[in-house]
């Protein structure tokens, strides 16, 4: 059994597990399956396959709109379990994909099929009420015909995907290519058989599809070209309209993160803009899981984690579509380290950044107080030998390490500069978004400076909670172009987050240059990342205390 066979196995006994054992009992029995076409308004057919009770109609629906075809088991499953609890389904495959017809291409088709999905499903007299349902790309089918559902959506239930692509394509000038160059490669819309690290690692990385994959995918290319926020690409066509829909969205919706989901900060972003009578029947749950809703932290536990997308779900149909009743609005979060859930009236938290600790980087220690004296630390920096990604948040690939992982000693590598505070007197309750503001000088005329930062057990275990990357060019994108040998001051800005430190740890915080492949490895070149040729290495200085006071900024609760 390869890999990818032996995850779907777990994953849909998992599936199976979370319906067993959600409040919501089977009460009916399945008809069988059915599958039909749909047809397009530009003709093209795609395929639909039909879940129904056994019992008459109509039912409270659930619809799907799906791109991968090794989910057919995974939505059969859903399918049974959604007829045994007296709700229908429609999974609709996507174009160009499994058996439906057109041509594939990521994104640009979803909001038209979706809305003839959906007008095909009003003409349906066993269907009822529809709920819309995904999570990752299913959760954007779900977002791009948000704003114009038909009258029998009744709500939306959006796992895992938010409105801000930019957000989940690049940290300041990094590429999140262990989410979509492996995406990219995993959906060419033909097989790819190339090795995924050496695709993330070509140069030019602009040729790679052509060079390692087969064929010119221009929607990759596209995404590799434009690297700063402020570009037009990232406001216009498809990406402009997805950011634009929140604001007009008119149904309740369940907007469903997790604090090591990579899609976190762009969701966060779609649920802040949603308008206020939304919010007002909208729901907002953010777990302490990864993208696949699995524990993100090794070699822990915690009891109260909860981290199941199904009862979830089940809760939010059952009230909007079952009893068709109007949801009120709610917020809970996790909160890491305490192991504890807390309901808020709103996000983000008022409390969230009230109040600031800055911890002062100096001489492999973290301070309360700025150092008077300046100091500097100093390594060389080599593309050809990044630092291999120990657990993070912007991933999708590298399964294994997703999350809270237990990471090396001081001193593992010449070029990762540790940093570590005394043991804490009190628990420190850190809520909001975490940035560490450096003073650094590099040899090269452009580079990349990462940041991780953990706790550290008593017993001197170490995990990290947040990491995150920033580029001299393009930390202030309207910035003059570097000059080898000045000192800059960057800011390596992290997704928000709410853990507790408890009292007897410590805070620690790792400084290098490269985190691949949560991000594309910088070439200490100038210009487009994806055009670069070569590499060189660079002599990094972090420049500390006196008139360059690098710190870590943690907002924590008031």
């Amino acid at each position: 059994m390869s890999d990818a066979d032996d995850f779907m196995t777990r994953y849909l006994n998992n599936i199976t597990s979370q319906y067993e054992s959600s409040r919501f009992k089977p009460e009916y029995e399945p008809a069988e399956p059915e599958t039909t076409k749909v047809t397009c308004r530009d003709g093209v057919e795609l395929t639909v396959d039909i879940f129904r009770p056994a019992t008459p109609g109509p039912y409270p629906t659930i619809v799907v709109r799906c791109p991968y075809p090794q989910q057919v088991e995974l939505w059969k499953l859903h399918g049974e379990h959604l007829n045994r609890r007296g709700y229908a389904m429609v999974c609709e495959w996507c174009r160009g994909t499994y058996t439906s017809g057109g041509t594939w291409e990521p994104n640009v088709n979803e909001r038209n099929d979706g809305a003839d999905l959906l007008a095909w499903c009003e003409h349906q007299d066993w269907i009822d009420v529809i709920g819309l349902w995904g999570t990752s790309y299913l959760s954007l089918t779900c977002w791009t015909v948000a704003d114009i559902t038909t009258p029998k959506v009744a709500s939306i239930c959006a796992n895992h995907y938010g409105t801000d692509r930019f957000a989940s394509a690049y940290q300041k000038g990094s590429f999140r290519c262990d989410v979509l160059t492996a995406w990219a490669m995993q959906n060419a819309g033909y097989p790819v058989d190339a090795d995924y690290m050496k695709s993330a690692l070509h140069l030019p990385q602009m040729s790679v599809d052509e060079d390692m994959w087969g064929g010119r995918l221009d929607w990759y290319r596209d995404w590799i070209s434009h690297p700063k926020d402020a570009d037009a690409y990232w406001d216009e066509g498809f990406w402009g309209l997805l950011k634009s829909i929140p604001s007009k969205v008119k149904v309740p919706m369940f907007i469903h993160e997790g604090w090591f989901d990579h899609h976190l900060g762009s969701a966060l972003t779609g649920y802040a803009a949603l308008n206020e009578q939304v919010k007002e029947h909208s729901w907002l749950r953010i777990g302490c899981w990864n993208h696949y809703f699995l524990n993100p932290l090794e070699g822990l536990e915690p009891k109260h984690l909860d981290a199941a997308e199904v009862p979830a779900a089940l809760e939010w149909f059952d009230l909007t579509l079952k009893r068709k009743q109007t949801p009120m609005r709610q917020v809970e979060y996790y909160e890491i380290g305490s192991d504890s859930w807390h309901v808020a009236d709103s996000w983000p938290l008022p409390s969230a950044g009230a109040d600031e600790v800055r911890l002062y980087l100096k001489s492999g220690e973290l301070t309360d107080e700025a150092p008077q004296a300046a100091s500097a630390a100093e390594y060389d920096y080599d593309p050809a030998n990044p630092v291999m990604t120990r657990g993070g948040e912007a991933l999708l690939t590298t399964m294994d390490e997703i999350g809270a992982r237990i990471q090396p000693e001081p001193g593992w590598r010449d070029d990762v500069i540790t940093f570590e505070s005394e043991p804490l007197d009190h628990d420190l309750h850190i809520q909001g978004a975490i940035s560490v503001d450096l003073y650094v000088s590099s040899s090269a005329p452009d580079t990349a400076f990462t940041a991780k930062l953990m706790c550290v057990d008593p017993d001197g275990t170490a995990r990290n909670y947040r990491t995150s990357i920033t580029t001299i060019g393009l930390d202030t994108p309207d910035a003059a172009p570097y000059k080898p040998g000045e000192i800059r001051r960057v800011s390596i800005d992290m997704w928000g987050i709410c853990w507790m430190v408890p009292a007897g740890s410590r805070i620690r915080c790792d400084i290098s240059s490269s985190d691949f492949p949560q991000y594309s490895v910088h070439t200490n070149h100038a210009g487009l990342w994806s055009e670069q040729t070569g590499t060189q290495v660079a002599h990094q200085t972090i420049h500390m205390g006196g008139a360059t006071p690098s710190a870590i900024v943690l907002p924590v609760r008031g």
